[in-house]
Order: C-alpha cells, then structure tokens, then sequence
C-alpha cells in the first residue's frame, strides 16, 4: 500500500454549513495529496435524507470552492451508492463475517433497559448470532458483523499512536437495517475501499468508529488505510468551538473580510506546526505538511493571530488577484460589486491600502477615495477639518497644483511651500487636504491619493471644496 499513489478524501455530511473544523479537516486532505501529487475526492455524506439538502450540499461546495480546496472529479453522493453498500452486507453474510439478526427494536430496548437496572454492560449480544438457519422465521432481519470476542483490535494511528479496543467491548455492528438500507459505518468503510482512498484523515471523534471500521476492512479482505484522527478545535477558552466563540461556519469568514489565503495558512497552523513557521505560502504549505506535525491535543482558535496572518497575505498579494478577491468579499455579503473604473483605481492603489490592512473591510475604508465620486460628502471627523481658514489655504494651493510636476516630491514640496506662506505645519494642512480628496478623517498619504487621483481629479475636488469648480 506504501507505494501505491496517495488518495485522500473529504466526506461532510450535508446537514448545514461547512464548519471551520471541517474547512481545517478538508484542508489537512488537501495539502497531503497534493503534497504527494496524488488525489483529493470529495465525497457527500447525504445518507440522513431527513436532515440532507441541497442547499447545505452547494454552501459545502462554495466554501471549499472560497478556500481553493479543488478536487479531483465528480463529488460522489453516498446515498446513490446504497445498492453497493447492501451488496457488500450480502458478501460479509455468505461469507460467514455476518448474520441474520432478528431482534426487534423493542427487544433490544428491553434488553438495555434491564441490563442498566441489573448494573450490567448494555452492550447487546444478539441470540441469532450462531442460531442454525433452520430456525430463523419468516420475518424482517438485520444484517450485523460478526465481531470478535476474544483480543483486541489496534489501530495505527498516524496522530494517536496505537490506540487499542479489547473485542470483548466491541458490537455486533448492523451493516444492513431490517428495512434493507446500509447503515452509515458500512458505508463509509465501502465508499473509501472503492474510492481508492489510502489516507483516511478526519477528526478525532471518529476514533471510536475506526476499530468497527477496520473489523469491515479485515473480514472483507481490503486493504486497511493509513488512519490519521486529528483532535478538535476548541475556543480560546478550551471548550469545544461553538458559535458563543464567534462564527463558526466558513461562509461567515468570507463574508467577515478574511482573504482566503490567510485562511488557509492560519487553519493549517491550527493544530500542524512546521517548526517555528507561522506565515508560508500555499507551495511552502504543500511541500511541508505531513501527518507527523500535527499535535494530539486540541488547538485553540484565534482570532488575533487570524487577523495578524491575514493582514501579512494581504500584504504579500498580488494586486489584480486581491481586486478580483474583494469584488467576490462584496458580492459574498449582498453589496453592489466594483465596476471597471473602481477596479482600476483600487489596483492603482493597492501599494498605498494593503501593508496595514488585516481584513478587506480595513482595506476598503482607506480606499474610500478612489472608489467614491464627486461631489464627496464628508463625514463627521472629515467635515470638522474644513473650516473656513483651511478652504482658503486650499484656495491658495490650487494654482501651485495647477504647474507642478506630478510626482512625490515636488508635490511634496509644493504642500509644504504653502504651508509655511501660512504659518502653520504641513501636518496641520494634511487635515482639510485628507477632508477634501477622499471625505473621511482615516486615509493613505494624501500624496499617495494625489497621485492616485491624478491632476485633474486632484484639483477638481479641491475646487468642490474652494468653490472654485468648473
């Protein structure tokens, strides 16, 4: 099995929207198979038609489709495979792995209930598991495993260790209902087998199903999958991630402002270390990762070091990639997205929004002014700035503007010529400037926004301001 190609996979149960857990869970699959050019499937565990819909199936596929999680081919839906999965019980029956249970409901439930009133183990021993078929009735049955009785099953975990189960603690798992539908357990052991999956990687509650699981695997005569259970994510205080933390579906975070790449790397983080390494790339991510850096205990989450990695993707982004990003941030959230001429001027000004921004939320306050029109109505703070003193140093400024050469410095030095004619700070004029070009009291530069802007929208929104507007 060593040698054969890796397959990893993602098999979320579409009962409502991609938890972050999942999203780190996907990930981890993600970055192993790619890592190894091998194959990432995604598999939709849609058996529970009561609790499955189709809404929650595409809020799955478009939260992996927001973290850049592709996989390879078509998503396979569990439900349509019910046939192979009952084929497959039939197998283990013929060949003496599995018997025909006819317990009841009721008499298993009356069995429990006693075995708890007498202090004994609930555990349910079927009376049909070596009943002579001459004897079975002509009635409904359930298919169970035939588990072992005596030794132990081990599981050789990649991040546990070897965990081991005394057989004597394990059920006769049903792998087929009396109603001929294939229980979840077998399932997912059938779909795995035939998906050629190598690597099984999932959270660490599904330890407990991995020693049924392998019992499947061995009667069937399957190879058994490198197992890999990953501990949970809890909250800053220790407790299980729940919505009291904050948002806990992947949809939220988009829709929050975080770039998808800072997500990535912050949920790779979350629980995997790579050495000392905090901030990495998505090939630095995929070359590195591998099972033996993921810790046993549970990692917490972090909204501060999110924002802080965010922050350093925004930073490090290529410019037309994080307008395209921001105008999917703003359609994600219902807003108007950014037409051509916005685009533009955002992309201009990227090398003055992104090295302070952690969120495109930040990125878009400061960017304020070159995705406004004229005339700009200031807001409050803005507003304060424009007194009647600073419109008549901006009065005065306006030719100068009018003649310099449009670069740093000469604006620069422009600025500061007029400042000092005035007897106050160029500091003291970058207020009402700020006010003027973009309204708001928190900008870039306002050289950046001059040369953002350009001359002629530079000196006709000072001319909205003066009243000197043509």
């Amino acid at each position: 099995m060593s040698d054969a190609p890796v397959v990893t996979r993602f098999a979320p149960s579409p009962t409502g929207t991609l938890h972050i857990g999942g999203a780190r869970t996907a990930l981890f699959n993600w970055l192993y198979a790619r890592g190894r050019g091998g194959k990432f499937l995604l598999r939709i565990e849609d058996t529970d038609r009561a609790r499955s819909t189709p809404e929650a199936t595409q809020a799955i596929l478009d939260g992996l489709g927001w973290l850049g999680l592709d996989w390879d081919g078509e998503p396979v839906s569990q439900a349509a495979r019910a046939p192979r999965h009952a084929e497959v019980a039939r197998a283990l029956l013929d060949s003496g792995h599995a018997y025909k249970c006819f317990a009841t409901q009721d008499e298993i439930q009356a069995f429990r209930e006693q075995a708890r009133a007498e202090g004994r183990s609930t555990l349910f021993r079927s009376p049909w598991r070596d009943a002579d078929p001459a004897e079975h009735p002509d009635a409904p049955y359930a298919i169970r495993l035939k588990a072992p009785r005596q030794g132990a099953t081990v599981i050789r975990d990649r991040v546990q260790g070897d965990v081991t189960w005394k057989n004597e603690n394990l059920d006769d798992m049903i792998c087929l209902r009396s109603d001929g539908t294939p229980t979840y357990m077998l399932a997912v052991v059938v779909d795995d087998h035939d998906m050629g999956v190598t690597h099984v990687i999932r959270g660490d509650d599904h330890l407990a199903n991995a020693a049924r699981q392998m019992l499947v695997y061995q009667a069937m005569g399957w190879d058994v999958p490198v197992w890999a259970h990953i501990p949970l994510i809890h909250g800053p205080d220790g407790k299980k991630l729940s919505k009291r933390h904050g948002a806990t579906g992947v949809a939220e975070y988009q829709k929050m402002g975080y770039p998808a790449a800072g997500m990535r790397n912050y949920l790779a983080r979350l629980g995997w270390s790579h050495g000392d390494d905090e901030f990495f790339t998505d090939d630095q991510a995929r070359a590195w990762f591998d099972l033996g850096g993921i810790g046993k205990s549970p990692a917490r989450f972090d909204f501060k070091k999110l924002e802080n990695l965010c922050g350093q993707h925004i930073a490090a982004a290529d410019d037309a990639a994080l307008v395209a990003e921001i105008d999917d941030y703003l359609a994600a959230r219902g807003d108007a997205r950014l037409g051509e001429a916005q685009k533009s001027g955002l992309k201009r000004a990227m090398y003055c929004l992104k090295d302070r921004a952690k969120t495109f939320p930040q990125l878009l306050e400061k960017a304020h002014f070159i995705l406004t029109e004229r005339p700009i109505v200031p807001d409050e703070k803005a507003a304060r700035a424009l007194d009647t003193v600073s419109i008549g140093i901006l009065n005065d400024l306006t030719p100068h503007l009018q003649n310099a050469s449009w670069d740093r410095d000469a604006l620069e030095g422009v600025v500061a010529a007029v400042a000092e004619a005035h007897d106050t700070k160029l500091g003291k004029l970058a207020g009402p400037l700020r006010a003027a070009l973009s309204g708001r009291a928190v900008t870039p530069s306002v050289f950046d926004m001059m040369l953002v802007l350009g001359r002629e929208e530079t000196l006709a929104r000072l001319g909205d301001v003066t009243g000197q507007s043509a």
